[in-house]
C-alpha cells in the first residue's frame, strides 16, 4: 500500500447501491470529496514541484486533472487543479485526506507562508445533464464544451468534466462559500449513482487499496488530460516520463460488469493467476457491479475472473492505443 510511516484511513462501504434505470439527469453532493485551497507566495513552485500538470495549464477557464506521485512514481492522489484568484483548489477523497496532505506537508513545509486548507464549509457537487449545470450557471454553459473547461461563478467554480459512456453531459460545482446552490426541480442522486457515472466515464478515484499502487498512466490519468509530459521536473517524474517515452507501459485501466457485487483490491485472475486489481466498484440495485480494473495488456482478452465470479469487459468512452498494442510481459 504505502513505503511511508502514514497511517491511511479505511473508508467506509456505503449500503446504498447505485440505482437503475441509469438516472440522465440530476445532482449529487458528493459527501466523500473535500476542496482544499493553497495559497501564498509559493503556491506554484510547490504546486509545480509535486504534480504532474504544468501550472501554466491551470487558468479561470480550465481546470485539468493533475496527480501527485512518490519518488517511484506512484500515484498517492488524484485530482483536479482550478484557480481561485491567487489561489490554486484541488479536490481530495475525504478518506485519504489526511495521509495526502502528509505526504505533500513535507515539501509545503519549504515553502514560508504558504498554506494548503480544506475548505470546511464548501461543497463539491456531481450534476448530471444540461438542466442543472444551466441552473447553477443562471444560463446553459455553452462555453464548456471539453473536459476541464471552467467557469468562474459568483458562488463557486462551474467545471465539464467527461461524458459518461451514453454520451450524457456532466459537470461538478465547486461550491466555495456558505450557500448551497439552488437545483430544486433536479432529481437529487446518491454518491453511488456519481461513482457509477465515473466508472462509466473510465475515471478512476484512488482508496486503501491502490493508494501508492500505480503510476498515473496505469490509471489512463493521461487520457484523462492529468499528466504532462513536456514540464519539467516534479516529483516521481523520472519514473513516469520514463514508461511514457520508453513505451514501458505494459497494464493500464479496463471496465468491466460482474453478475454480483466486488470490493476494490480485489485481485482479477485469468484461471488461477493473478493479472490485475480492482480500483473502482460500484454496485446497482440489481446486485451486478460495475468496475475498472487495472490489469495486464497481454492477459485482458483472456477469460477472467474476481471473487470467483466472471468478468465482461465493457468499452471505455476514450481510446488507450497502449491496449491495443502487441502483448506484453508484467512489469
Amino acid at each position: 500500500m504505502t513505503d511511508t510511516d502514514t497511517v491511511i484511513a479505511t473508508p467506509s462501504d456505503s449500503d446504498e447501491p447505485a440505482r437503475l434505470p441509469i438516472p440522465d439527469t440530476g445532482h449529487a453532493r458528493l459527501s466523500d470529496r473535500t476542496l482544499v485551497r493553497v495559497s501564498g507566495p509559493g503556491t506554484r513552485a510547490f504546486l509545480q514541484g509535486q504534480f504532474s500538470q504544468h501550472l501554466d495549464e491551470v487558468a479561470p477557464n480550465h481546470a485539468p486533472r493533475a496527480a501527485a506521485a512518490n519518488p517511484k512514481g506512484r500515484a498517492y492522489a488524484l485530482t483536479r487543479l482550478a484557480r481561485d484568484g491567487e489561489d490554486v483548489l484541488m479536490v481530495l477523497p475525504k478518506a485519504l485526506l489526511e495521509a495526502t496532505q502528509a505526504q505533500l506537508d513535507k515539501y509545503l513545509r519549504l515553502f514560508r507562508g504558504t498554506t494548503m486548507t480544506p475548505l470546511a464549509n464548501a461543497q463539491v457537487w456531481g450534476l448530471v445533464g444540461m438542466d442543472a449545470a444551466a441552473q447553477i450557471a443562471g444560463a446553459t454553459p455553452a462555453a464548456l464544451g471539453m473536459p476541464a473547461d471552467a467557469q468562474p461563478l459568483d458562488s463557486g467554480l462551474l467545471i465539464r468534466v467527461e461524458d459518461d459512456d451514453r454520451g450524457i453531459v456532466r459537470f461538478e460545482f465547486w461550491q466555495t462559500g456558505d450557500t448551497a446552490p439552488d437545483l430544486t426541480g433536479t432529481p437529487e442522486l446518491s454518491v453511488a449513482d456519481w461513482q457509477a457515472r465515473d466508472i462509466a466515464a473510465g475515471v478512476p478515484q484512488l482508496d486503501t487499496h491502490s493508494w501508492e499502487a500505480y503510476v498515473p498512466q496505469m490509471l489512463n490519468w493521461h487520457h484523462l488530460g492529468g499528466v504532462h509530459f513536456k514540464k519539467g521536473c516534479y516529483t516521481g517524474q523520472e519514473v513516469i516520463a520514463r514508461m511514457h517515452f520508453l513505451g514501458q507501459l505494459k497494464k493500464s485501466l479496463y471496465r468491466f460488469s460482474c453478475p454480483g457485487g466486488v470490493r476494490t483490491g480485489s485481485r482479477v485472475l485469468a484461471g488461477n493467476q493473478a493479472v490485475g486489481e480492482v480500483v473502482t466498484a460500484v454496485t446497482y440495485t440489481d446486485g451486478s457491479s460495475e468496475l475498472l480494473a487495472v490489469v495486464r495488456h497481454d492477459a485482458a482478452g483472456q477469460p477472467l475472473t474476481v471473487e470467483g465470479q466472471p468478468l465482461m469487459p465493457r468499452p471505455l468512452p476514450y481510446p488507450v492505443p497502449e491496449q491495443e498494442g502487441p502483448a506484453n510481459a508484467d512489469t
